[in-house]
Parts: C-alpha cells; sequence; structure tokens
C-alpha cells in the first residue's frame, strides 16, 4: 500500500490529506463504566476538533471501540494524543492502534 504522507494533490477539485486513524478498544464493560468520565471525553474530543487536530471522532453502536482521525507526523505522536484521554487513563478504553490513513479533502 502507498503511504498517504507521499500523496499530494489527486486533482483540482480534491486532496489527499495524511492523517492517523486510531482506533481505541473499549473494555468488556466499558459502555456501563464510560458515564462518570463521559463529559471530560467529550469535552476533550470537541475542543481537539475545533483546535484542528482532531478531524473525526465517534465510536460504534455497539461500543466495541472508538475511532479518532487525528492529524499527527508519526503513529507515536497520535497514539500519545488520544492516549492521554479520561476513557484510556480511567480503563474504559484498554488498547490503542494507529494506521496511516489518505483522507479526502476538498481541493483548493
Amino acid at each position: 500500500m502507498r503511504d498517504p504522507s507521499t500523496v499530494g494533490p489527486a486533482s483540482r477539485d480534491a486532496t489527499i490529506e495524511s492523517v492517523w486513524l486510531v482506533e481505541a478498544t473499549y473494555a468488556p464493560d466499558g459502555a456501563e463504566t464510560r458515564a462518570p468520565f463521559r463529559a471530560e471525553h467529550l469535552r476533550t474530543a470537541a475542543e481537539r476538533i475545533r483546535a484542528g487536530v482532531y478531524v473525526e471522532v465517534g465510536a460504534y453502536a455497539d461500543a466495541s471501540a472508538s475511532l479518532i482521525t487525528v492529524r499527527a507526523q508519526t503513529a507515536d505522536e497520535a497514539l500519545a494524543l488520544v492516549g492521554d484521554d479520561v476513557y484510556l487513563r480511567n480503563g474504559v478504553w484498554v488498547e490503542l492502534r494507529a494506521r496511516a490513513f489518505g483522507r479526502v479533502a476538498p481541493g483548493g
């Protein structure tokens, strides 16, 4: 697979932005144990979206994992950004994985 970080303008109508897709796996009881931490988690996610660090944040409907699209230079940087989330610090999430992702963005 071609490294998305090497992909530039795809056309004048679209570009490929190199980002990281981080999957955060919930603990088996994560859907129940997240309640006391949810407000802080959502506030932090919204702040990072407004700052342009996160592109998108959401969770699977079955609460098996969350997906966070992160603007970062490396997988380690993306994992560090997501890794300071209140969910990971409190055992709601039990594992993080990052993969390079080529995001289609409107061209200029």
